[in-house]
């Protein structure tokens, strides 16, 4: 997995340290068309990671001084080839420790956004060595993946379909609510 060189930096310093980063989510929806039938449902584009064989949407680690939306046009650009307009915010949570093979342990504040294929062409292409596949899938048939992707996607699709009454996500850990 390519690391940010800003990140190797860091860790030339702390180690295998705790590192605390901006991370991005890029849920990318692909609608239902228009005159499809009732029962269709919008897709997801969804990545095999190759560190832990998880699918995931597209992340990424922002850059020292990148906004979020441009993350995810970029981490999109690198990892599928895909063009890709950011539409809305679906939320901002903390996110881990995440232990990686290496030993480097990381927490993520991540920013999740809904995002939409923009030219001609809305087929995936693997563009590095992030991921071994890539795919669109229908939001009723996803593959098994972590229940926060799974909440996030469910969040762009409300999103989608109720922009008016939709608000964005303040953390992704379920509270208890009786304190």
């Amino acid at each position: 997995m390519p690391i940010p060189d800003f990140v190797r930096a860091l860790r030339e310093k702390i180690g295998t340290d705790e590192l605390w980063l901006p991370g991005v989510t890029a849920v990318i929806i692909r609608d239902v068309p228009e005159g499809a039938p009732i029962t269709a449902v919008p897709e997801v584009l969804l990545v095999k990671r190759a560190d832990n064989g998880q699918w995931t949407p597209v992340t990424g680690i922002a850059d020292p001084g990148e906004e979020p939306h441009q993350t995810a046009v970029r981490e999109a650009k690198e990892e599928v080839g895909l063009d890709i307009q950011v539409e809305a915010l679906l939320g901002v949570g903390a996110v881990g420790p995440v232990t990686y093979p290496n030993g480097d342990v990381t927490r993520y504040m991540d920013t999740a956004v809904r995002c939409s294929v923009v030219g001609d062409s809305d087929e995936p292409v693997i563009s590095d060595d992030e991921n071994t596949e890539a795919a669109w899938f229908s939001i009723m048939h996803m593959p098994p993946m972590n229940p926060r992707f799974r909440l996030i996607v469910g969040d762009a699709v409300a999103q989608l379909r109720r922009p008016e009454g939709f608000r964005p996500r303040m953390g992704y850990v379920k509270r208890d609510r009786t304190r």
